[in-house]
């Protein structure tokens, strides 16, 4: 229905992305930390985002600190020694790790960052599996993703490229594709409608915090897709607006922060 709309607002650099091959192109991921340097909106979005990993690591042991799923970010800006990595070999990010199969001893890492990665990963199971063999007691996993509310669930189901099924029982993705196969709503469901089952499943696992916040600024900014709708200098603006509107997140909210710590 609103394909020709979307189409005619997709910036001149994406529109040739038209398929699943092209959205998990190696240059494709490229294109993504061009755009995030070159959109003032959305690299103070990131930024944000960044800020909250930092904050969150202050009472963490000692240890190594990862991130999954780095694609064009730029973390190590802000957490100089993070280590970086991606599914596959990309400019700028230091390893190859798959989350299923984390290549580091037992009780070894000090945290665990994701931006818009864990709706990403194949098989959840497998992953916390492992966070939990790798995470130190009281080392965290942090992670920012989509939500389900309301209002999200209309912007993520009628506009985003990525399913958005919140009725399906298993966290599973199905598809081969690293980026455009997702299930935007797996966050939701494990961390809230399965958090029982979660908590069962990994009893070492702790959640800390389940934060729903930025209604509407990513849509703003266009991501990286679409050209940005408003200019970088409002972005302290609807900050601001977004603050007001923090007692309604539970219906507003489009993305959330997740933190789980390992027991001590």
């Amino acid at each position: 229905m609103f394909s020709w709309l979307l189409e005619l607002l997709k910036m001149p650099e994406t529109k040739h992305i038209k398929n699943t091959e092209d959205i998990d192109d190696v240059q494709t991921t490229v294109l993504h930390r061009n755009i995030i340097k070159k959109k003032g909106f959305l690299y103070k979005l990131f930024l944000e985002n960044y800020g909250i990993f930092k904050e969150n690591i202050k009472d963490v042991p000692d240890g190594l600190k990862i991130e999954l799923g780095s694609g064009g970010g730029f973390l190590k800006e802000v957490i100089n020694d993070v280590i970086t990595s991606d599914v596959l070999e990309l400019p700028d990010v230091d390893k190859v790790i798959f989350a299923e199969k984390i290549p580091y001893p037992d009780e070894s890492v000090a945290a665990f960052f994701l931006l818009g990665t864990l709706h990403h990963i194949k098989d959840p199971d497998k992953f916390f599996s492992e966070v939990s063999r790798c995470l130190k007691p009281g080392a965290k996993v942090i992670m920012i993703e989509p939500t389900n509310t309301p209002f999200s669930r209309l912007i993520f189901k009628h506009i985003h490229h990525e399913q958005f099924d919140e009725k399906k029982d298993s966290w599973q993705v199905n598809g081969k594709g690293r980026m455009a196969d997702a299930n935007l709503a797996m966050p939701w469901a494990i961390f809230s409608r399965d958090k029982k089952k979660f908590l069962v499943k990994y009893p070492d696992l702790e959640i800390l915090q389940i934060n729903k916040h930025t209604p509407f600024r990513w849509f703003l900014s266009g991501g990286m897709a679409y050209r940005q709708f408003v200019p970088s200098a409002s972005f302290g603006f609807f900050t601001n607006i977004e603050k007001v509107l923090s007692p309604f997140h539970n219906i507003l909210g489009s993305f959330m922060t997740i933190v789980v710590k390992k027991s001590e």
